[in-house]
């Protein structure tokens, strides 16, 4: 599930992560959060950088809030991220029991105020950036075992940067399936721009009887480079395709382009179909006739959503499928 921290309290046993373009996007979000915590009198563990530390203070006392106040009240901890990790760390691998002695006795200290406690940490974030994802996919593991034992709500932040690329496409889908949400940085309307996406692949065909075929073995193809495994899910990205190029053939009969593209902070990939003609696509009635390629009620069954838009030349049809399950 994808949400906007901006409008959300997380609550205990919230397990969230961010992926950010920009810092100002994580420092805005992070602040905010902090913020709402402490106008709360709750109570927040920073586990960071120090240059975003500072910059975390900086956003509380745009806030109105005196990070020093809250540290002295035992309302704010401001820990060191290297620094932590070397606590619980032996040659490169996680010490498990070091791991709960180590959080599990910072989480204590926060406890004593009596309040919710919010976690916000980016250890993994740099055992990621070093190259460790497997350590990094653990202590996301160990967080959540130790959230089984003690309240308190978590967030993570990762670059966009560091996490893009075909070959974190496995862990990513890991990474994402051990929270319980996605925190989007940036408006919806701006998700698709592509600077936000993992990847991207195009192809033109013409309108002649196999362009469907190639159309539906271009997705394939291009999905498993990609790394996606799961056959169920490329099969109906790939018959959805298979479909709209049926559309275009059948009813339009120009060329067209088929856009592929994977974006990893909302672990979606959009499908899209561009043609020439401008009569808009419907889900038709069940006359031979309109089922004669058209499939957009199969289309709308398969995708997470769905959309036909005008363009210029023509229109787009496109659909979005969900590479983590809700």
């Amino acid at each position: 599930m994808t949400i906007d921290l901006r409008d959300v309290e997380l609550e205990s046993g919230d397990h969230v992560v961010q992926f950010y373009e920009r810092e100002t996007d994580l420092f805005e979000v992070v602040g905010q959060h902090l913020a709402r915590a402490a106008r709360a009198r709750e109570t927040a563990i920073v586990i960071a950088s120090e240059t975003h530390r500072q910059a975390f203070e900086t956003e509380l006392e745009l806030a109105g809030i005196d990070p020093i106040e809250a540290r002295r009240a035992g309302r704010l901890f401001m820990l060191d991220a290297a620094s932590t990790m070397t606590r619980f760390m032996v040659e490169g691998q996680i010490d498990r029991n070091a791991f709960r002695s180590v959080l599990g006795s910072i989480l204590e200290d926060a406890f004593e105020v009596g309040r919710p406690v919010h976690v916000y940490g980016e250890m993994v974030a740099l055992l990621w950036d070093a190259g460790d994802v497997l350590t990094a996919i653990e202590l996301e593991s160990l967080w959540n075992d130790l959230a089984e034992s003690r309240q308190f709500s978590l967030l993570c932040g990762y670059p966009s940067a560091s996490v893009t690329g075909p070959e974190h496409v496995e862990a990513l889908r890991q990474i994402c399936h051990l929270h319980s949400s996605v925190v989007l940085s940036t408006p919806c309307s701006d998700a698709f721009e592509p600077q936000v996406g993992l990847s991207e692949k195009t192809a033109d065909f013409a309108a002649e009887p196999g362009a469907p075929g190639a159309a539906r073995t271009f997705v394939r193809d291009g999905l498993r480079q990609w790394g996606h495994a799961d056959e169920d899910l490329v099969d109906e990205m790939a018959f959805v395709v298979s479909e709209l190029a049926t559309n275009v053939v059948v009813h339009a009969g120009t060329p067209f382009c088929v856009e592929m593209r994977v974006l990893p902070a909302q672990q979606l990939v959009r499908l899209s179909v561009r043609d020439a003609s401008p009569i808009m696509s419907t889900i038709g009635n069940s006359s031979p006739a309109a089922q004669a390629g058209s499939g957009l009620s199969l289309v709308a069954n398969l995708a997470s959503c769905w959309g036909v838009e005008a363009t210029s030349d023509g229109k787009v049809v496109w659909a979005e499928f969900d590479l983590v399950p809700s």
